[in-house]
């Protein structure tokens, strides 16, 4: 286990399982306290059981990124267990995927909620604890679909949203030390990429098959890429990197 992140605290949404998961693992490995909420609870107690059987310090918490009162409610129980909110990544997500033509309003309104509200409302509640302590580091997790995908019009839309909060959030924050900035998934094998794979009736290898014959580097990616990046922007060291969107996809995205 790596020190990079000792005596930090890390929060972030939507972490017991794929990429958010795989960041979590990245934080508690290079000794950072970590602090995970999820809507999934059997998810999370599963993360929970796994990190502490390891020696990680975890506070786990289930909460609807939707609902202010319950992100708020889980920052100030991390921040009075572990004293600090150091970093923050809003990667919780969700996918309802559909041609424009028969996409729902409950499609468009549950994917503009769960990834635009609920960062803005975790992203709310921590700054307060980071502007206190003069230092934070805020990671949101967007997306190459940011750039426009096929059936995505709502996660599309959400993602892009994201990009334009994270750069508005980094000039807002940055003169209390506090930077932020966008890691933005190309092909991750993940469940939600499963749920692709059903949606549009093809094997999950058959979609990473295809997939990966479209990426310059040759191979799918993993949560641990993403956590890569998502390490990168929270290192302390990382202080003038700010209002920036990473593509952790394999070739040029941007």
């Amino acid at each position: 286990m790596g020190n990079r992140f000792k005596n930090r605290t890390a929060f972030v949404t939507g972490g017991s399982r794929g990429i958010g998961r795989g960041i979590v693992d990245r934080f508690a490995e290079e000794g950072a306290k970590v602090a995970i909420i999820d809507i999934n609870e059997e998810a999370l107690q599963e993360a929970e059981h796994e990190l502490r059987d390891k020696g990680i310090d975890v506070f786990t918490q289930a909460a609807d990124v939707m609902e202010a009162e319950e992100v708020e409610a889980a920052v100030k129980s991390a921040h009075e267990r572990f004293g600090s909110i150091d970093i923050l990544v809003n990667n919780a997500g969700v996918i309802r995927d559909n041609m424009l033509f028969k996409m729902t309003d409950g499609d468009w309104d549950t994917v503009m909620n769960v990834h635009l509200k609920g960062s803005f409302n975790a992203a709310r509640a921590a700054q307060k604890y980071m502007v206190e302590n003069k230092y934070g580091r805020i990671i949101n997790i967007s997306s190459t679909s940011a750039l426009g995908n096929r059936g995505q019009a709502n996660y599309a839309t959400a993602k892009a949203g994201l990009q334009g909060f994270t750069k508005t959030l980094s000039i807002e924050l940055g003169r209390f030390g506090i930077t932020c900035n966008a890691v933005a998934p190309g092909f991750i094998e993940t469940e939600m990429t499963k749920q692709t794979a059903e949606r549009i009736g093809v094997s999950f290898e058959d979609l990473v098959k295809a997939s990966v014959e479209k990426i310059p580097v040759a191979r799918s990616g993993k949560p641990e890429d993403i956590a890569n990046a998502v390490a990168f922007f929270a290192d302390e060291k990382s202080s003038f990197v700010s209002g920036q969107v990473m593509y952790v996809a394999g070739g040029p995205k941007n």
